[in-house]
């Protein structure tokens, strides 16, 4: 008999849902730093096979809870929830690759991911070699090694709004046994679920979307539960061989899911990824409405851009829904429910004009951070891409006058009222 797979908007309320002796709706929030157990044997069957909560630093029912629901979001087998989404990054990388293994990564990722690894993973002796031309799938083939352990990208790049074609680089990763690695943080799981397209795992700042609500940090790691030790097994040797103490391997006892399991049980613990019950349930609580607030964030951002791109003061707007965006057909097999909420756009009067903006707008909060209820405005240049050199910058569409925006929830007709006063007020003058 063939079960019916709830909706989004009914995963995003129920999935992960499980019910505790006081039957609470809402899931507890299990603020303790460890558990009591029952016995001397309830101890040692958890400290042996890890089932159960002994410590929250290894588990946490209010963190399970919303670990399932996310993995369901994303069509995942199973999810970790660690700090933020830095350390969700950290904690993919580290479970598939480690000293002397390489990885090829997108040049069009975000610079927090571009920092970890060419100053820390570098340190640890994982190298790296970035990819230029993401959309060219022999680009990717050529820069593979046969000491590569993983591909990395993002969905929706930050901050052109560049899209990976993740069946045709999951495809690649496939016939190298090396897992594809897609940050989904922009697209969220409501526009795009990597997972169904060929990708490996999936990680997010939660802090971002998911939460929405701009107050609490958090990452996520979701994986497809698919690993194959037979066909893998010679790149992830740390998961195919026997542990420590004549441990049966991470493979033996996890299946599909070793990857995951790796994650949970060696990786996010050990380097201090845990998070706190609190924010765990302010994400679970933000995620519920993800789809209604993403929905409309995209049909403003859609709106907002169209209106950016017939204004005199602006040069160009690199936002994927348009017409113009290079990869708008793309975007169009990929997303669906809109195009995001996060683009760019360049002013013709650089970066004085891109500071007039910046000082005068009254609706947009000027800050480091995205996907927001709110709307939000920063200069790339100078802040999340400063230490990029020019040139550098010049090839992911990062000028003097680019300003990126986060599109909020808010009226449309304010946010453009907002954009239209200041623009005004910097347009060049006419000369006759």
């Amino acid at each position: 008999m063939t079960v019916d797979v709830p909706s989004f908007a009914t995963r995003a309320l129920h999935a992960g849902r499980s019910r505790q002796a006081a039957s609470s709706r809402a899931t507890p929030i299990y603020l303790t730093a460890g558990f009591e157990f029952d016995d001397f044997d309830h101890a040692a069957t958890h400290f042996g096979t890890g089932e159960g909560f002994g410590y929250t630093r290894t588990g946490n029912p209010t963190v399970q809870a919303v670990e399932r629901q996310l993995a369901a979001l994303e069509s995942g087998a199973d999810a970790v929830l660690v700090a933020s989404g830095q350390a969700a990054v950290a904690v993919a990388l580290l479970t598939v690759a480690g000293a002397g293994d390489h990885i090829v990564a997108s040049t069009h990722i975000y610079e927090g991911t571009r920092g970890l690894l060419v100053d820390n993973l570098a340190r640890l002796g994982i190298e790296s070699t970035f990819v230029d031309e993401i959309g060219d799938p022999n680009a990717w083939r050529a820069a593979i090694r046969p000491n590569t352990r993983a591909l990395f990208a993002e969905s929706i790049a930050n901050a052109r709004n560049d899209i990976l074609d993740i069946t045709a680089v999951g495809a690649i990763g496939d016939e190298f046994a090396i897992p594809l690695i897609v940050d989904n943080t922009l697209a969220t799981p409501y526009l795009l679920r990597p997972l169904e397209h060929g990708a490996s795992i999936v990680v997010h700042s939660a802090s971002k979307f998911l939460a929405g609500h701009g107050s609490v940090l958090g990452g996520v790691v979701v994986d497809n539960g698919r690993f194959d030790a037979e066909h893998a097994g010679h790149n992830a040797p740390h998961l195919v061989l026997p542990g420590r103490g004549g441990l049966a391997s991470v493979a033996a006892r996890h299946g599909g899911n070793a990857r995951i399991g790796y994650a949970r049980e060696a990786v996010a613990p050990r380097f201090g990824t845990t998070p706190s019950p609190l924010n765990a349930f302010l994400i679970g609580q933000g995620a519920e409405t993800l789809g209604l607030r993403v929905e409309r964030q995209s049909r403003n951002a859609l709106e907002i851009a169209r209106w950016l791109e017939a204004q005199d003061a602006v040069e160009s707007v690199d936002y994927v829904g348009l017409d113009s965006h290079p990869d708008h057909e793309l975007a169009q097999r990929y997303l669906r429910g809109g195009y995001g909420s996060i683009f760019t756009f360049t002013l013709r009067g650089g970066l004085e004009a891109a500071r007039d903006v910046i000082e005068s707008v009254d609706v947009f909060t000027h800050m480091t951070h995205i996907g927001d209820v709110r709307s939000l405005v920063l200069h790339p240049a100078t802040t999340s891409h400063a230490y990029r050199t020019e040139e550098e910058r010049a090839v992911l569409g990062i000028r003097p006058g680019t300003l990126r925006v986060s599109i909020g929830i808010e009226d449309v007709a304010d946010l453009i009222g907002d954009l239209s006063r200041v623009l005004a007020a910097i347009e060049e003058p006419v000369i006759a």
